[in-house]
């Protein structure tokens, strides 16, 4: 099978997973398609030799095994199943359990700094940038952290000022320039979804064509 491989990437908040579920519902492939997010491979609070979650950088591109991330992709792209990790961001662990996915004619790859390592970036056939507003981010990310995450505004306030922002700056905004595509406003802005949509059905038919 040839596969299409796509990135997805934006700053914290910017609407990466609603561009994807949009972008799939015009595709019309959902069974054909596997979403890898770049956040199950999260390093394992032990991995931090005893440091406390306020003192870790989690919006470092090295607080993610992206090797794994790129092994599993490599397996994928050869018909071969793989067991992606579960990162539970509450107790900042991974669970013994996994996920299985299988292989698909599309794999998706989701994440902030997707783009930054370049053995990954390289696997990607079409990279999609989700360029929303710092704000509007901003206020996603505390709605998140505080419903899904159990955590406090102060500490979600703290976080951001202490390390999503500075990171953001040094890798997340510059490497929108590895973007094929950059879709402002998110999921919103439905005639560059519509327009990704476009040129996804003509790569893939481009790769079939070629297999």
């Amino acid at each position: 099978m040839d596969h299409l491989v796509i990135g997805i990437a934006g700053g914290t908040g910017s609407g990466k997973t609603t561009v994807t579920q949009k972008i799939l519902e015009r595709l019309r492939v959902h069974d054909n398609v596997v979403v890898i997010q770049h956040d199950s491979y999260y390093k394992d609070i032990t991995a931090y030799s005893g440091l406390t979650p306020d003192k870790i950088n989690f919006d470092h591109p090295d607080s993610l095994e992206t090797s794994l991330l790129v092994r599993d992709i490599k397996e994928l792209k050869r018909d071969v199943s793989v067991e992606q990790p579960i990162y539970n961001f509450t107790t900042h662990s991974r669970l013994k359990d996994t996920r299985r996915l299988a292989s698909n004619d599309i794999i998706i790859i989701e994440g902030i700094l997707i783009f930054v390592e370049k053995e990954l970036r390289d696997l990607m056939d079409i990279k999609i940038f989700v360029d929303t507003d710092a704000d509007e981010r901003l206020l996603r990310r505390i709605r998140r952290d505080i419903l899904e995450r159990g955590r406090s505004i102060e500490s979600v306030m703290n976080q951001y000022v202490a390390t999503v922002k500075p990171m953001h700056l040094e890798f997340v905004e510059p490497s929108k320039h590895w973007a094929d595509i950059i879709v402002p406003r998110g999921g919103d802005n439905l005639v560059a979804i519509d327009m990704v949509a476009v040129k996804i059905e003509t790569m893939l038919r481009n790769k079939h064509n070629l297999s």
